[in-house]
C-alpha cells in the first residue's frame, strides 16, 4: 500500500467519515437500525419474540390483526410425535435466540422492515392432552389469520401442525408444498393414531387441500423409506439426501421451481433435515442430512415463489446442550420470512 492510497482511505473513512456508509442500500439499510446517535437495540435487551419482531397481542376470540402482512405464531404442542417428545418447546427456544437477520445479505432484503410482522404469540390451546383438539385449535387460529388477508408463518411443535394449518390455507383451493425433511410424513395410522407427524400430508392430499402433483419432499433418508409409498402413488417428487449431492443444490432448486410452478405454495420446514451434527435438538434425528448452509442455499433458491404460509418445526431444545438447533431453526425460519418480500402473494411492487 503506498502513502497515497493510505491517505486516500484515511480521508474516505476516517475522521467526520468513520461512520458514513457510501453504498446507497446498505445506507439505506443503516438508516432503518440505527438511531440519529448511531446506536441501535441491543440484541439482548427486551423481551424475546421470533426473530426479534414487535409482540401484537391478539384476542383470538375477536382477532385484531389489521396493518399485518405476516404473522408468526407459536405452536407449543408436541402431542403426534413418535419418538423423542419436547418440540412443545421449540417456540420459546426460538425465540430466545439472539442475532437473526435483520438483514439477508444474499437476497439483499430487510424483511422485516419491508413488510409489516409481529409476533402474534402462541395458539391457544384448550388441552395439553388432546390431539385432535389441538389441531382444531390451529385451524381455527390460522383460519382467522388468513381471513384476515395475513400470511401465517409457525413454529411448532410437531410436524402434525401442518395438517391443520393446510386446512386453513388450502380451504379455498388445494395448495403446492415445498417440503424440507429427512421424512415425507405421509405415513398411514400408528399405534391406532391417523393424526401423528408421520402422516400429516397425506390426510392434506386426501382432504383436497394439498396437490401432490405441486408437491415436492427434499432431503428424505432413514430406515422408514418403506412409509412412504403414498408419496409416490399420490404424484409426489421425492428427492432423497443422496440425491441431492448427485444432483446438485442448483438442480433440486430448479426442479423445486418447476414443480411447484407459479401457483400458491407452503412451505414446511422440519429441523431434522438438518444432520444431527447441526441441529441434534430433534425429536427423529437421521444422520446423512443437509448441512445449515446446504439448507440456507436451497430456501434462498426459492426467491418469487409464490408462497402463502409456512412453518419450522420438530426444534426440541432439551437434546441440545449448545442451542445450535435453535439457532438453526431461527436462522431458517428468517430465511423463509426473507423470501416471503418477493411473493407475488405479498408483494406490494417495490
Amino acid at each position: 500500500m503506498t502513502d497515497e492510497t493510505l491517505d486516500e482511505l484515511r480521508t474516505r473513512f476516517g475522521g467526520d467519515n468513520e461512520s458514513r456508509i457510501y453504498d446507497s442500500h446498505f445506507a439505506e439499510v443503516a438508516s432503518r437500525l440505527f438511531d440519529a446517535k448511531g446506536t441501535r437495540v441491543a440484541p439482548y435487551a427486551g423481551l424475546p419474540t421470533l426473530l426479534d419482531a414487535p409482540y401484537r397481542q391478539v384476542d383470538w376470540a375477536a382477532p385484531d390483526l389489521s396493518g399485518l402482512d405476516v404473522a408468526l405464531i407459536g405452536m407449543p404442542m408436541d402431542l403426534g410425535v413418535t419418538n423423542r417428545n419436547g418440540s412443545r418447546f421449540g417456540p420459546r427456544a426460538l425465540r430466545a435466540i439472539e442475532r437473526i437477520g435483520p438483514y439477508n445479505h444474499v437476497l439483499r432484503t430487510m424483511p422485516g422492515r419491508e413488510l409489516s410482522v409481529a409476533d402474534c404469540g402462541d395458539v391457544p390451546f384448550r388441552s395439553r392432552f388432546h390431539l385432535d383438539l389441538s389441531h382444531q385449535d390451529i385451524e381455527a387460529t390460522i383460519a382467522a389469520v388468513v381471513a384476515a388477508g395475513v400470511m401465517p408463518l409457525s413454529v411448532g411443535g410437531d410436524h402434525s401442525i401442518s395438517l391443520p394449518i393446510l386446512r386453513a390455507v388450502g380451504r379455498d383451493r388445494p395448495v403446492g408444498m415445498i417440503h424440507i425433511d429427512a421424512h415425507c410424513d405421509t405415513s398411514g395410522p400408528f399405534d391406532h393414531c391417523r393424526f401423528h407427524h408421520g402422516g400429516p400430508f397425506r390426510h392434506a392430499v386426501l382432504e383436497g387441500v394439498l396437490d401432490p402433483k405441486r408437491t415436492i419432499q427434499i432431503g428424505i433418508r432413514g430406515s422408514s423409506d418403506y412409509l412412504w409409498e403414498f408419496s409416490a402413488a399420490s404424484g409426489m417428487t421425492v428427492i432423497h439426501a443422496e440425491e441431492v449431492e448427485e444432483l446438485g443444490l442448483a438442480t433440486v432448486i430448479e426442479r423445486a421451481l418447476a414443480v411447484v410452478g407459479d401457483g400458491p405454495t407452503y412451505l414446511s420446514f422440519d429441523i431434522d433435515s438438518l444432520d444431527p451434527a447441526f441441529a441434534p435438538g430433534t425429536g427423529t434425528p437421521e444422520i446423512g442430512g443437509l448441512s445449515t448452509r446446504e439448507a440456507q442455499a436451497l430456501l434462498r433458491g426459492l426467491k418469487g415463489v409464490d408462497f402463502v404460509g409456512g412453518d419450522v418445526v420438530e426444534v426440541a431444545p432439551q437434546y441440545d446442550t449448545t442451542t445450535n438447533t435453535a439457532q438453526a431453526g431461527a436462522q431458517m425460519l428468517f430465511e423463509i420470512l426473507s423470501l416471503l418480500p418477493f411473493s407475488p402473494s405479498l408483494n406490494r411492487g417495490g
